[in-house]
């Protein structure tokens, strides 16, 4: 099977290098790279050489990024041709676009390498959704943010020094904003939800991330036997859904309070299954393109995936309400003092909260909010 690589940075070189060392059946023929880059024979800077070629079947997606990923691949799936990508933001973005285009040219889009790192969870939610409605699913989906909490409750260490050691080991970016402010986990959140619930998860959802957590906060927690960990969560019921990412307060005992380093705990809720659990690997290249490999040899041993989101579920932020701690200079009207300096604010949607936050970091740049885990 011939296939060819959008890009030849960090992802795209271990792809390529996966499938060059073993015999898996796979050749890349074609590479995407700038014309200063064309230091391969395989390469081409023209973009109509990979899809007037009619060998290639498969098309690798390894450049990040909304454009031009998102052209490239609507054009790849209007030619025939199936797509691979990790790139979680342009899926989230256009995804019920990508399946409507893939459906029609009957041509299959992978994306198991967008979620969870080296954990099959985009696999597993689509192989429990054949029979079952899933409720709900959620879990730790960020590697690199987990890792900061971890290490900052373990070690009693501050936000910045583990956030650089996060940054040496490949974990997190230069511009580490993505992952340390949620977005990531939005994304992430907005696709599995999408699959999950077979709909067209909205991006815009209640998103916090882990910017201000302090030492002193998981102190604080950890005095009362509490935990920390940044989540993305979505439910769905009565034809209605919400979704949100933040952090969550956990029993020390929580499975998700327990996950070390940078592993990925996700979990799902179906009406028959009950809830099942996935663990696994969530940060750094290698479980990435790992994950990408195996859809690329998925495609090859014939699996061809297909996403219906034309479910006609309604946005409704109320079904994700819960009680919050919120430390700040500002004190909101109505809210319980929790702690010196921490207020305790019942029964917010999560939207509610976001828009409590954004005023209380109007007035003091520090501030921090967590929902307290509903489940005790």
């Amino acid at each position: 099977m011939k296939v060819a690589l959008l890009g030849h940075g960090v992802v795209g070189r271990g792809v390529d290098q996966i499938l060059s060392s073993r015999d898996l059946g796979v050749e890349v023929t074609r590479i995407l790279e700038l014309p200063g880059r064309l230091d391969d024979g395989r390469m081409t800077s023209d973009y109509e050489d990979i899809l007037g070629d009619g060998q290639i079947e498969l098309v690798v997606e390894c450049m990040g990024g909304l454009e031009p990923a998102h052209g490239y691949i609507l054009s790849a799936l209007a030619a025939g041709k199936s797509v691979v990508t990790s790139n979680k933001a342009v899926v989230a973005a256009y995804l019920d676009e990508f399946a409507s285009q893939a459906r029609f040219s009957r041509a299959s889009l992978l994306i198991e390498a967008t979620c969870g790192g080296g954990v099959p969870w985009i696999a597993s939610i689509e192989k429990a959704r054949r029979i079952d409605r899933i409720s709900s699913i959620g879990g730790i989906m960020n590697g690199t943010t987990n890792f900061i909490v971890d290490a900052m409750e373990r070690e009693g260490a501050e936000f910045a020094d583990v956030l650089a050691r996060a940054q040496e080991l490949g974990y997190a970016e230069r511009d580490p904003s993505a992952d340390i402010d949620g977005i990531d986990v939005r994304n992430k959140t907005a696709i599995a939800a999408s699959v999950a619930f077979g709909c067209a998860c909205r991006t815009d959802i209640p998103t916090s991330g882990i910017r201000n957590l302090t030492k002193a906060d998981l102190d604080l927690l950890a005095s009362r036997g509490l935990s920390l960990r940044l989540l993305g969560r979505a439910v769905q019921e009565g034809g209605r859904f919400a979704a949100s990412v933040e952090p969550v307060v956990l029993g020390h005992r929580a499975l998700e309070a327990n996950v070390p380093g940078n592993f990925n705990l996700l979990s799902l809720v179906g009406e028959t299954v009950g809830e099942l659990g996935f663990y696994g690997q969530g940060a750094g290249s290698l479980p990435t393109g790992n994950a990408m490999v195996q859809d690329i040899l998925d495609f090859r041993d014939g699996r061809r995936p297909s996403y219906d989101l034309s479910a006609d579920l309604a946005y409704d932020p109320g079904l994700l309400r819960g009680d919050y701690l919120l430390r700040s200079g500002l004190a909101p009207e109505g809210s319980e003092e929790w702690a010196p300096g921490v207020s305790l604010l019942r029964g917010l949607s999560a939207e509610e909260a976001r828009a409590t936050l954004d005023r209380a970091l109007g007035a003091d740049p520090t501030s921090f909010m967590a929902v307290l885990d509903a489940r005790g």
